[in-house]
């Protein structure tokens, strides 16, 4: 059984060699990588780090300032496009792929199947986005198959809500954000991607954003799903085409703003069809696991909520460690199908000086990430590196995420790719390395128990300890969130001993992360000595069979 271990990269930043970017700068100014750049080496060296997924983010065709007009792709509006670059979830054609990422822009379909080969050839599964909520301002296909109807093709314009509308139209008013749209004209405004029912949408909505009808009313909360909604329909389409495509997952934006009646008549569709296809939920509402999980279909959801809301907090207000048992507590009905993480794009980065202000803080919380579940563990294009976030790109100003909305370069990453055959040396990756590689070389990490050691160690608030368990192999996880050493006395009850039917006895340990070995007498109710580093976790494996 395989646990997921996602790297996600925006192949825009990634290959990325520039080393004089300006704010807000374009495409000529800056660079901007290809899909070409994500070369069997990096892949091969991705592999070795333990990554199973790469989920490629922003290849879909989006909403762009730069002019790609002379290929025959319609030119958008930048007043409605944020960012030079714009953002990769305001698709403006589901069927085409961003011609920024490609060598030859005439060939940019044929350059993604390429890096899909090149990436399954290295031994890795693909993920791509699916944006089902929301579209560009100007969304208009010109890339779909034939016979496909657009989004839009046939809406009753008069209509605020119709069932077989794909928008919502604000009838009898024009589009007006609050920040002014120079020349750029829509009439009927139509409603804004992030649930704003207004001709008028402010700086902080999505407002180059399209909300999509799933055949909800929101004034009334009525729901209209039968007979099936065109949207629904057309949205379908959109999926079985991109799997057809020989990728292996879907990452699903904001999947909790559609309804959960779509997932469940969609997902059941597609994985009948292609039952390998992975579906991974943005999701941020606890209240809709079950139902996401249980019922919508999907294999992964976010777990930032419980436990990277509850790290973040440990990591820079000084939590108690105490508080983490509730994380797994509050999901555990569901903890296989969690998706882990401390780092994506929509994060802060951990090396900011908004945050941790240097990756080494956040290394247990990263070692709790990967091992604390069986669920999927992701890791963000250049965490590996210690990569801070910290520029101001352009759009959004330093605000220590790397961003998304501009043509940059992020500077640890490539520095990494400029060094000859990509090696290892950097030692932030090297740790990264032999912690996810335990993720599926560990049985017990992989699909073991777990046994929370919290509840009997009521002294430990800066360390969190924890036993994972299978086939008679158990790791004794201790990660350290204070900054200096410690020497925490862990204490193993007796119902560890009965839970996981441990047997007893002297045994040579092994440690992990850092290689240690030494003997340790187990027993019910014994008690460890275990030095672990500050900012930092031990991995202790014990053989008990």
């Amino acid at each position: 059984m395989e646990k997921p271990v996602i790297y996600q990269l925006l192949p825009r930043l990634f290959g990325n060699t520039n080393h004089h970017c300006v704010p807000d700068g374009t495409i000529e100014q800056n660079g901007c990588g290809k899909l070409a750049d994500i070369s069997p080496a990096v892949l091969t060296s991705l592999k070795d780090m333990g990554v199973t997924h790469v989920w490629y983010t922003g290849v879909i065709r989006h909403a762009t300032q730069t002019d790609y007009s002379a290929h025959g792709i319609p030119k958008n509006n930048p007043h409605v496009v944020k960012g030079k670059a714009g953002s990769p979830y305001a698709i403006v054609d589901y069927y085409d792929i961003d011609p920024d990422l490609a060598s030859d822009v005439d060939q940019r379909q044929l350059e993604f199947d390429a890096l899909v080969e090149r990436t399954h050839r290295a031994g890795l599964k693909v993920i791509i986005d699916f944006v089902p909520n929301h579209v560009a301002r100007e969304y208009h296909s010109i890339a779909r198959p034939a016979g496909v109807r657009d989004l839009g093709d046939g809406d009753n314009q008069s209509m605020f809500f119709a069932r077989d509308n794909n928008f919502y139209y604000l009838t009898g008013q024009a589009f007006c954000p609050t920040m002014g749209c120079g020349d750029y004209h829509e009439f009927p405004a139509r409603a804004t991607g992030n649930d704003c029912y207004s001709a008028s949408p402010g700086v902080n909505d999505w407002y180059e954003t399209i909300k999509l009808n799933y055949g909800l009313d929101p004034w009334n909360g009525s729901r209209h799903f039968d007979p099936i909604p065109d949207t629904w329909h057309k949205m379908l389409h959109i999926m079985m085409y991109w799997a057809s495509r020989d990728i292996d997952g879907l990452r699903c934006d904001m999947a909790h703003m559609v309804p959960v009646e779509f997932w469940h008549w969609a997902i059941g569709q597609v994985k009948e069809k292609f039952p390998h296809l992975i579906f991974i939920a943005e999701i941020y509402d606890v209240g809709l696991y079950d139902s996401y999980i249980n019922y919508g279909g999907f294999d992964f959801l976010y777990d930032k909520v419980t436990l990277y809301d509850t790290l973040i907090d440990v990591l820079t207000h000084d939590r108690s460690t105490q508080d983490l048992p509730h994380c797994w507590q509050t999901v555990n009905a569901w903890r296989e199908h969690m998706l882990h993480f401390m780092e994506n794009h929509d994060e802060v980065r951990l090396a900011s000086c908004h945050l941790c202000g240097d990756a080494l803080p956040g290394r247990p919380a990263v070692v709790v990430s990967a091992t604390l579940d069986t669920g999927s563990m992701m890791v963000y294009s250049g965490q590996e590196l210690g990569e801070d976030g910290d520029e101001a790109e352009g759009y959004r100003g330093a605000d220590g995420r790397t961003t998304i909305f501009d043509y940059w370069s992020m500077r640890s990453v490539r520095q990494w790719l400029s060094r000859p055959n990509l090696d290892r040396r950097n030692p932030l990756r090297g740790y990264y390395r032999r912690l996810l590689r335990l993720c599926n070389a560990e049985r017990a990490i992989a699909c073991g128990q777990m046994f929370d050691l919290m509840y009997v160690n009521p002294h430990l608030t800066r360390q969190y300890a924890y036993l994972r368990h299978a086939d008679g192999e158990l790791l004794l996880v201790v990660a350290n969130f204070a900054s200096t050493d410690a020497h925490p006395v862990i204490t193993l009850p007796r119902h560890a001993f009965d839970y996981l039917h441990l047997v007893p006895g002297r045994v040579r340990g092994q440690e992990l992360l850092h290689g240690a070995t030494r003997f340790y007498d187990l027993a019910p109710d014994c008690a460890l000595k275990l030095p672990v580093k500050g900012n930092d976790a031990v991995v202790w494996k014990f053989f008990v069979k």
